[in-house]
């Protein structure tokens, strides 16, 4: 081979392709190695915060029993999930108090803590359905400087309802002091805004400031939810776990346009409108996802103990049979809506239309 006079002769190109494929393979062994070590020595929840922070769109959905984020939002999971999303779910209690809809399972109504057990499975298979990695209970959620022996002795526990006047929901007489409706609003706010700062979810679900129907548990999950959002982004905040102070861009809540009205809500007399149902005027965005009505229905399925399942209808504890949707509506409370909609009635299809994140934009999420 002629060099130039003065010059040193360079590596050959197979000695090049063979170094780089070298170092690639080092790379490639020392990311195992590191996903490996931190998925034994990290907390779950933890782990699952730094994979959800490799996810450009990021969803978080606050609510207060096993089987409300599925009626309410199931088909929204599912279709964020299935497009590469990060999809959260924070649930406030374990539902101990909830009415029995399975007669099998009639056994368990009354005794708090076997039914707990068994809502938190059922909660686990649903998320499975749904394709969300990512749940956990808010009581699970440490202050800044709480150890897990002290989360352990925090439980925020289903505070039961009774109907009253007009059919919307009350508390019940004999609500505990553990009950997650007396709980300290800004204790169970800085729990949230902990796992806010963890996740960095660019939007929030939660429910109308109603509660939906007024139950309780609803009532004090949208005030709690409402105030992590202020507590995540305030860096004076510190009760708040996480040194880095995040702003949700978008938070919307749940509702059911009054057009749907007949179909979902059969009323008697006398009955009052559940405070979730809204103007459709009101109706900022609405998911369409029929791809997802297999999911939504197995994830029905899998709260047994709560939902009964007919086809496309579903019956839970009020006995009312409603279909299974899949297009679900909801108002934007916090944010800018996008400038136009996907939708010809102006609406928003995709909950992080207008944001500046990798497939956010005015057209349907893929």
């Amino acid at each position: 081979m002629t060099t130039a006079p003065g010059s040193e002769p360079g590596p050959a190109p197979d000695a090049v392709e063979t170094a780089e494929a070298l170092a690639d393979d080092v790379l490639s062994d020392a990311a195992s190695v590191v996903d490996d070590v931190a998925e034994r020595v990290l907390d779950p929840e933890d782990l699952a915060a730094m994979e959800a922070l490799d996810a450009p769109r990021r969803l978080l959905l606050v609510h207060a029993h096993p089987d409300d984020e599925t009626i309410g939002s199931g088909a929204t999971m599912a279709r964020y999930a299935s497009s590469g999303a990060h999809v959260a779910l924070v649930t406030c209690t374990r539902g101990e108090r909830g009415e029995v809809v399975e007669p099998s399972l009639v056994h368990l109504e009354g005794d708090g803590p076997a039914l707990a057990e068994h809502r938190t499975q059922e909660l686990a298979t649903a998320m499975e359905a749904l394709g969300v990695e990512d749940h956990r209970f808010l009581d699970d959620a440490p202050l800044h400087g709480e150890q897990p022996a002290d989360t352990a002795r925090v439980r925020y526990e289903d505070s039961g309802m009774a109907w009253g006047p007009g059919r919307v929901a009350v508390a019940a007489p004999d609500t505990g002091e553990s009950a997650f409706a007396r709980a300290d609003l800004d204790e169970a706010a800085a729990r949230l805004a902990g796992v806010l700062r963890a996740v960095r979810p660019q939007v929030l679900v939660t429910y109308e400031p109603g509660g939906g129907y007024g139950h309780p548990d609803h009532v004090r999950a949208h005030d709690v939810a409402v105030r992590a959002v202020e507590l995540a982004e305030d860096p004076g905040a510190a009760s708040v776990a996480g040194t880095e102070p995040w702003s949700v861009a978008k938070v919307y809540e749940n509702v059911v346009p009054r057009s749907q009205l007949p179909e979902t809500f059969p009323l008697g007399e006398g009955d009052q409108l559940p405070s979730m149902v809204v103007d459709d005027d009101e109706v900022t965005a609405v998911v369409e996802a029929p791809e997802q009505l297999e999911a939504k229905v197995a994830a029905l399925r899998a709260h047994r103990s709560q939902v009964r399942v007919r086809g496309a209808e579903f019956l839970v504890a009020h006995d009312l049979w409603q279909p299974v949707w899949t297009t679900e509506a909801y108002r934007l409370v916090r944010g800018v809506p996008a400038p136009a909609g996907e939708r010809e009635d102006g609406r928003e299809g995709d909950l992080f239309a207008g944001l500046d994140t990798p497939g956010a934009s005015h057209h349907p999420i893929p």
